[in-house]
């Protein structure tokens, strides 16, 4: 059996205080998989320099000139979906893994997934993580066990899950989207080009461009294996999520993310419970977008009539209408009970109460 060549894409925006850590760890990485016979001397470390200001780009200019299989795009300042795609065009070989540039994976994180890969023969490898914070580290179980999954499982029990959750899934809703990030798997750089699949501009669909991604990943693939093993430390500072700042622009981007499933489900007759998955989603979304209305400098008055004038939308009383309540701890279900009955005043103070626990 051939060596497979594996490409660790890196997308880069000011990072020169982690870039020294960063490229000598993959490196190193790279060359023990190498040592162990897992992969061609030919993988690479592909850092996309998106527009960085500060000294990102000299640091991997350096080092790739130090190292062949260090090889680095710059571009202009776009974001990191069209970095992304920028790297799957300029990407080569068999394996795909993404890393975020402030984020770490376990020693043995590389080694585990190939393994893994060329073991079962799948088209993706995924795993648990870590959500590192200033103050503490948060193990996040995706499933209690390693498993396999095969074709039809694949659809029933991942790919419908980028569109939304349903059942027991809906029991921890701040758990929904611990499936969707890219940069917790090992994909088949083949299933990735059978897909088509290409990263949306967060300018169109506001947040959720690794889910959408997948969404269309998933899709096309056959066997997916699970490694009940954290390898993937993620960094939140909150600088990316929707609470940290107000978005005027989120509730127009989310229904074109909506619109952009909505489309996927029909033109690949995906039928009712994928489209009930897409009602759980948007009914769900009315925390993310509540939560981009409270951190707003709006009057409170204004506030509460944005929020009652989003609860009352026909697309969000359709999906309130149909999300199976029962499932939700007390907490979730008076918050989406006040949705539901058109109560903007009580769905306002429960975001200011969920938005002090958030920002302690």
């Amino acid at each position: 059996m051939s060596k497979p060549i594996l490409w660790i894409v890196i997308p880069c925006y000011n990072e020169e205080q982690v870039l020294p850590i960063t490229a000598p760890l993959f490196l190193k990485k790279i060359n023990d998989l190498s040592a162990a016979g897992l992969i061609s001397e030919k993988s690479r470390v592909l850092f996309v320099n998106d527009g960085s200001r500060d000294g990102s780009l000299n640091i991997l200019r350096r080092y790739a000139d130090e190292d062949a299989r260090i090889q680095v795009i710059d571009k202009a300042n776009g974001g990191v979906s069209r970095a992304r795609n920028d790297a799957l065009d300029c990407a080569r070989g068999e394996y795909i893994m993404f890393v975020d540039s402030d984020d770490w994976v376990e020693p043995d994180a590389c080694e585990n997934a190939v393994n893994a890969m060329r073991e079962y023969d799948a088209d993706i490898v995924m795993w648990s993580y870590v959500s590192e914070t200033e103050n503490r580290s948060s193990r996040k179980v995706i499933f209690p066990e390693t498993t396999v999954f095969e074709k039809e499982e694949v659809r029933a029990k991942l790919h419908r899950r980028f569109v939304g959750a349903m059942g027991e899934e809906l029991s921890h809703p701040e758990l929904v989207d611990s499936l969707c990030p890219v940069w917790g798997k090992l994909y088949r750089r083949s299933l990735i080009q059978k897909s088509g699949a290409r990263f949306v501009d967060l300018a169109e669909i506001g947040s959720y461009e690794d889910g959408f991604f997948n969404l269309e990943v998933f899709g096309k693939a056959d066997r997916v294996v699970y490694l009940a093993a954290y390898l993937y430390h993620y960094r939140r500072d909150g600088s990316s999520s929707v609470t940290s700042g107000y978005n005027p622009r989120l509730y127009d981007q989310w229904q074109t993310l909506y619109d952009r499933m909505e489309a996927i489900i029909r033109s690949n007759q995906l039928g009712s419970e994928y489209e009930a998955a897409l009602n759980n989603r948007i009914a769900l979304g009315i925390l993310g977008l509540g939560l981009n209305i409270t951190v707003s400098t709006q009057p409170m008055g204004k506030k509460v009539k944005d929020i009652h004038r989003i609860i009352r939308q026909e697309r969000y009383r359709k999906a309130y209408k149909n999300l199976p309540l029962n499932y939700f701890p007390i907490h979730w279900k008076l918050f989406y009970g006040c949705a539901r009955h058109g109560f903007a005043f009580g769905v306002y103070v429960l975001l200011t109460v969920i938005q002090r626990i958030i920002s302690r």
